[in-house]
């Protein structure tokens, strides 16, 4: 499924991967995200750009992704799975940054 919710007034929106998904790693922003933003000539936007990852509970839901308006916009320019299953002002303190810049209050 490719991402296609829209961003409301929360500061994080919650996408959750399966297990077939996180096992291609091109599904991971840490790895897919960088080189995307270098060959599209868009490097400036990791500065707006924040992804925390989180183990997730169960086989549809074995990574928890937590990103910011700027980081979903990313998600869907480059049309990589994942569903979205909730909304946070901020990521879990057990979720850990995966790309892009910490959150601030």
């Amino acid at each position: 499924m490719v991402v296609k919710a829209s961003v409301s007034s929360a500061y994080y929106t919650v996408l959750a991967q399966s297990r077939d998904e996180v096992m291609v790693a091109e599904n991971s922003p840490s790895i897919s995200m960088w080189p995307y933003l270098l060959h599209s000539s868009q490097a400036r936007r990791l500065n707006m750009i924040s992804v925390y990852a989180q183990r997730g509970t169960s086989r549809e839901q074995t990574r928890l992704l937590y990103m910011n308006s700027s980081a979903l916009s990313l998600w869907r320019e480059m049309r990589m799975p994942a569903t979205v299953i909730g909304e946070s002002n901020r990521p879990p303190l057990s979720a850990t940054l995966s790309f892009g810049m910490p959150f601030s209050e």
